[in-house]
């Protein structure tokens, strides 16, 4: 294809081929492939208990409720191959096994499974289900547990766990300017509008799986590694999703239980999570706790940077996320160090979630960018413009793009950024504060820094002061790189 060929379609609206089929209903998503009467459904009976272990299961009463096909319980489940495994090249196809285990690893795990001949005689017959525990204590408070934290092998992606450049011990001591702070953030679910959801069919030996995922390899692999029978034996469809944002990324038990289910039972099974399941047995962004410590000189330009991050995983997994992994990038200072621990916790697995450790990871980083400049009584652009850098700051590579200054600049000249009110929280609209800020990120996996990112309120909104009085209720960017509007309503 000639190369005019290629550029034609940019900057030009184009027709989404799937958008009459979702508008008009005509669009299949998992849950949808088999019509009423052509599937049985299957509803997942889940732990009341945070941990412990399941001592007896009593399904009398479930096996005599109307319409009930299927009632599977760790008792009955077949033979799978154990979760994992953890060092598996591609984590999203680790085995996936479901009711393999008397134990309860967190609150909502999976312990039964109920198939009727429609959803309502299912969800009826699960709740009568009786399951005796023997609950166990556990943690779950990660700054509780930061004193057992453990350094992982590699963060998400690949990277690794610390990096140090220079002395930055001596660094931090030696500076004229210092910002030492803790920030946290809370456990975030991506919650998207479909719930996770699975249509499972045998013909022979030929499993085939309708699923909601963002992957197609990753679940074939996973599910023939989970029931042991041959790769080439699982078909996966999944041509729409309602929403992922990472959290489909994995495949999960309903998949699983929907391929069982249909075995046993030689007709069509279809599985939906429902809402409180998606919070429960799916993944989500870990909580963390990053220390940021920044050293500057008078002119405020950086002469040390240090990010620790602690973070939560499941105590069955090591998954870690790359909090400073984007922060590493970003601005230039000689001596450097970022660490990251993980925390084994009794909840579920945190995972990929939109802009995996960006986020969280540069929304501290950022936030401390702008009590330095406060500090320093230094604008917040200018003090990122005089720590620009044209070559990566820990290896030392030219970035093969890198606009970031002039993203800034043409930000703030677009948006009036010399007109605002430097003093945070000092405008306000009626019961509104209203400030500017800025937002811009890092990202490694394309070898540039964009000017521009999916950064929450990255540069605090230019209201770090407002702390607890105030929360933020609204938040417009300015564009890519460029500095925006946000308001704040003051709490009672």
């Amino acid at each position: 294809m000639a190369q005019s060929d290629l550029a034609a379609p940019i900057g030009r609206p184009l027709d989404r081929v799937d958008g009459p089929l979702k508008v008009t209903g005509r669009a299949k998503y998992a849950f949808e492939y088999a019509a009423q009467g052509e599937a049985a459904y299957g509803f997942i009976v889940s732990a009341p208990i945070a941990k412990g272990r399941v001592l007896g299961v009593d399904v009398r009463a479930a096996e005599r409720a109307p319409g009930v096909l299927l009632v599977l319980t760790q008792d009955n489940a077949p033979p799978q191959t154990p979760w994992g495994p953890l060092d598996l090249p591609d984590r999203f196809a680790r085995a996936e096994p479901a009711l393999d285990t008397d134990q309860v690893r967190f609150f909502g795990f999976p312990v039964a499974f109920v198939v009727a001949e429609t959803f309502e005689q299912a969800r009826g017959a699960a709740a009568l289900v009786r399951l005796h525990y023997a609950p166990e204590s556990g943690e779950y408070d990660l700054h509780a547990a930061a004193p057992q934290a453990k350094k992982p092998d590699t963060i998400d992606g690949g990277g690794p766990p610390d990096t140090a450049v220079g002395d930055f011990d001596s660094a931090f001591a030696a500076a004229p300017v210092k910002i030492d702070a803790v920030y946290t953030t809370p456990y975030q679910h991506s919650a998207p509008m479909e719930p996770h959801a699975s249509m499972a069919f045998w013909e022979g030996e030929v499993l085939t799986v309708c699923t909601a995922a963002q992957l197609t390899t990753s679940p074939r692999e996973g599910l023939a590694r989970t029931l042991k029978v041959p790769p080439e034996n699982v078909r996966i469809i999944t041509r729409y999703i309602g929403g992922g944002f990472g959290n489909k990324l994995p495949y999960y038990v309903d998949a699983t239980l929907a391929a069982i289910g249909a075995r046993m039972l030689r007709r069509p099974v279809k599985v939906a999570m429902t809402r409180p399941q998606v919070f429960q047995i799916t993944t989500h962004r870990s909580a963390s706790e990053q220390r940021i410590r920044i050293g500057a000189d008078r002119e405020g330009r950086l002469t040390a940077y240090g990010q620790d991050a602690l973070v939560q995983s499941a105590r069955f997994d090591t998954f870690t996320e790359p909090v400073s992994l984007a922060a590493r990038s970003l601005y230039a200072a000689p001596n450097r160090l970022t660490r990251h621990r993980y925390a084994p916790l009794d909840l579920p697995r945190s995972d990929s979630m939109r802009a995996p450790g960006d986020a969280i990871g540069l929304l501290a980083l950022e936030c401390a960018m702008d009590e330095l400049a406060e500090t320093l009584a230094l604008d917040p652009i200018e003090l990122r413009l005089r720590n620009d850098t044209q070559i990566e700051p820990e290896q030392h590579k030219p970035f093969s793009s890198r606009h970031l200054a002039e993203a800034l600049r043409e930000g703030a000249a677009r948006f009036g950024w010399d007109k605002r009110v430097a003093k945070p929280a000092s405008v306000r609209d009626g019961p509104w504060l209203v400030g500017m800020g800025h937002e811009f990120s890092t990202d490694r996996r394309v070898g540039r820094l964009l000017g521009g990112g999916d950064l929450w309120c990255g540069g605090a909104c230019g209201l770090p002061q407002a702390q607890g009085r105030a929360r933020l209720r609204h938040h417009r960017s300015g564009g890519i790189g460029h500095p925006g509007r946000a308001r704040q309503q003051l709490r009672p």
